[in-house]
């Protein structure tokens, strides 16, 4: 008999967050800068990117324990990126998890400070992971920063806020949003596969999958900022609007942005049941982040 997936998650999200904590606590920091981030990580979070790599690589029936040094660093990077697009120079929002933004309980230079030792001591996690072998290191480290810079996450970000106040087209769009919110969550799945031994066949086939699982996810953030119960996502309502950002929302309107996540939906589980995945763990989370309320 399957675990509900809630108390799926909730168990998952739960392990995540008290391994971060830990992880956190052992880095010698100013007092101060260490609340900062432990204020962030403490504000929970669905802990998406993690549970999605653990379930990929407990799916292919790898060592799922093994996850965890990547995942973490994972998490402390989200939670970097998290702090920096709600200071006023990006996204200037005072609410994050029903609680106020980092720079509104501390201050800017903190809330940045706090941002940047995440990034950078994620990348010392994994380098000092003593279950990983060199090649492993390597491989994980180099998609990290490759998903997280230059070429992913902060492009995207870029790409989001010279979109504002202007039109711009779907593909557009689904570019800004491969890279600003899909290419953590592509990392999060390829990595479970990675280091579960998937094989070159196999990898192809994760990789459109942690595609669409990437757009999906973030379809639902913007159906979720026009008919979503602030009470629940601990985010302003509207703001998107507010901001005057292009959204599938406001390119589609409502009813066309749920026909094009459901045809997203149908492609990711088309790639899991090529991995003999449909009804595994993953695809019930997949699902879950489709219907998702927060």
């Amino acid at each position: 008999m399957k675990i509900a997936i809630n108390q799926l998650l909730e168990t998952e999200q739960q392990k995540f967050t008290d391994a971060l904590i830990s992880c956190i606590e052992t880095f010698s920091a100013p007092d101060r800068l260490k609340e900062s981030v432990l204020y962030s990580i403490r504000a929970g979070g669905k802990r998406i990117r993690p549970i999605l790599m653990k379930l990929m690589c407990k799916g292919l029936n790898g060592d799922e324990e093994r996850i965890y040094p990547a995942a973490i660093a994972l998490e402390m990077v989200h939670t970097y990126s998290l702090i920096h697009d709600d200071l006023p120079a990006m996204d200037d929002d005072e609410f994050r998890r029903g609680q106020l933004t980092n720079h509104k309980k501390f201050d800017e230079a903190t809330a940045i400070l706090a941002g940047d030792g995440l990034l950078a001591n994620s990348f010392q996690l994994i380098t000092q992971a003593e279950c990983y072998s060199d090649r492993e290191k390597s491989y994980i480290v180099s998609m990290l920063a490759q998903a997280s810079g230059l070429e992913g996450m902060v492009a995207g970000q870029y790409l989001d806020m010279q979109a504002e106040n202007r039109e711009i087209s779907i593909a557009e769009l689904e570019q800004i949003h491969r890279l600003k919110t899909g290419r953590l969550i592509s990392f999060a799945i390829e990595v479970g596969g990675f280091l579960a031994k998937a094989s070159v066949v196999q990898m192809q086939k994760i990789k459109v999958f942690g595609d669409y699982v990437g757009l999906i996810f973030q379809i639902q953030d913007d159906i979720l900022d026009v008919e979503g119960d602030q009470a629940i996502t601990g985010k302003q309502i509207g703001s998107d609007a507010v901001n005057d950002k292009s959204t599938y929302t406001s390119l589609l309107g409502l009813e066309g942005a749920k026909q094009h996540k459901e045809q997203y939906v149908s492609q990711a589980m088309e790639a899991l049941r090529q991995l003999e995945l449909e009804h595994s763990d993953l695809a019930r989370v997949c699902q879950y982040i489709s219907e998702r309320n927060q």
